[in-house]
């Protein structure tokens, strides 16, 4: 578990001087940043959760906010908000309840908010030990469904276009690629390739999504020689055992391997 958390924070008080105290001897490092997307994507890899003390700033932070929504959506980051019940009603406007893993009232009790912190960073400790896939679709509505089937079991992260998968892949390293076989601009095959021409990644596995299930598309799809394909429409318990029978199978390789060596 990193014990480091990024709090969002503008300007300076007492209060925020005590957040940052009991945190920091609860074992956290805890780094100060104001509500600004830059200073937000500079250090958003080195934790998993944000804690942002509101004020009357969030009124003009919609750029930050929104900024913030899209990478607890994207990149499954822990946000908790501590605010009065106007300023966490004011950032649901931009960030949906959905996408906040807790919020505190002010006045709040300090030791329930460091123990829900530990809380939330335990589970997600627990989460990253799961099997990670990059899903990648044009489609909002199907990535979003998908997303939801699979969350329960896996980690998952969507992206709208083959240029951010590729953008993704080059800094972490997923367990396994869905992939949109038609998308726009850059299309499913034409990322497959790019992928197998780079040799730090071309090992990740890729299966692709088609909406097509006639033989001839078919058979188009698996002259690509991908890990696999799934039919978009597939029902959700078919579309998870697929998955699950997926990551069984390479189990059961990687130990057949490890057995012949």
């Amino acid at each position: 578990m990193k014990k480091k958390i990024l709090l969002i924070r503008k300007g300076k008080s007492f209060m925020l001087n005590t957040i940052e105290k009991n945190l920091t001897d609860a074992g956290y490092e805890v780094v100060a940043v104001d509500p600004d997307m830059e200073a937000i994507e500079h250090h958003k890899g080195e934790t998993e959760l944000f804690v942002m003390y509101l004020g009357d700033y969030v009124d003009e932070a919609v750029g930050a906010l929104v900024y913030l929504k899209d990478i607890c959506t994207e990149e499954d980051k822990l946000l908790v908000l501590v605010g009065t019940a106007t300023e966490i009603e004011t950032v649901h406007k931009s960030i949906p309840a959905a996408l906040v893993a807790a919020a505190f009232e002010r006045p709040f009790d300090m030791k329930k908010l460091v123990a829900q912190v530990e809380w939330l960073l335990s589970a997600n400790d627990d989460l990253a030990r799961r099997k990670s896939i990059l899903l990648v679709d044009d489609d909002g509505t199907f990535l979003k469904m998908v997303k939801d089937w699979l969350s329960a079991k896996y980690r998952v992260t969507i992206v709208t276009s083959g240029a951010q998968a590729l953008m993704y892949i080059a800094d972490n390293r997923p367990d396994l690629i869905l992939l949109d076989y038609e998308m726009p601009v850059t299309s499913g095959p034409q990322v497959l390739e790019m992928i197998r021409s780079e040799t730090k990644v071309d090992s990740i596995p890729v299966i692709f999504l088609t909406g097509k299930g006639d033989r001839e598309s078919v058979m188009k799809v698996l002259a690509l020689k991908p890990d696999g394909y799934l039919l978009k429409s597939m029902e959700r318990p078919k579309l998870i055992a697929a998955i699950d029978d997926f990551f069984e199978k390479q189990k059961y390789q990687k130990l057949h391997d490890n057995n012949i060596q």
